[in-house]
């Protein structure tokens, strides 16, 4: 298969949302594509700024915290889905995001705003929100406020 039809696949595919290399990198050899030949092409995409992890990480993160993911649980997507740790640091760094009111907005939807009145639902609490990736300081704080 030519370099042009790589080309065109991996272009199809960022377009439709972003992708981390690796995660390109896997679709384009499903399509038995030559990794030689994807990673040339990954490499000329990344130049031309038309694939970045970063920017990948960047939406990953807005997307999974607004759908109630806490930071630990991101960290790892991203990590599975081969973005390098400097660049999941510096993504984190640079989001606005307050984990801390985040946790406790995700704990009232799930279970009211009522603070869990025995250590069963406490517990029960705990895990759904360590489950969704929320630190055990932020966990804590969202139990006590």
């Amino acid at each position: 298969m030519t370099t042009q039809s790589i080309t065109a696949r991996a272009v199809n595919l960022l377009s439709r949302r972003e992708h981390s290399q690796a995660e390109l990198r896997t679709k384009l050899l499903k399509a038995e594509f030559e990794l030689e030949d994807i990673n040339s092409i990954i490499e000329k995409l990344t130049k031309a700024d038309i694939q970045s992890d970063a920017r990948f990480a960047e939406n990953y993160l807005r997307y999974r915290s607004q759908r109630g993911y806490g930071s630990q649980k991101i960290r790892l997507e991203l990590k599975e889905r081969g973005v390098n740790t400097d660049t999941i640091n510096t993504t984190f760094e640079q989001a606005e995001i307050d984990w801390f009111e985040l946790v406790i907005t995700v704990r009232h939807k799930r279970f009211g705003e009522q603070v869990p009145e025995d250590l069963k639902d406490r517990a029960k609490q705990q895990r759904f929100l360590q489950y969704r990736g929320f630190t055990h300081e932020q966990i804590n704080e969202s139990l006590n406020s």
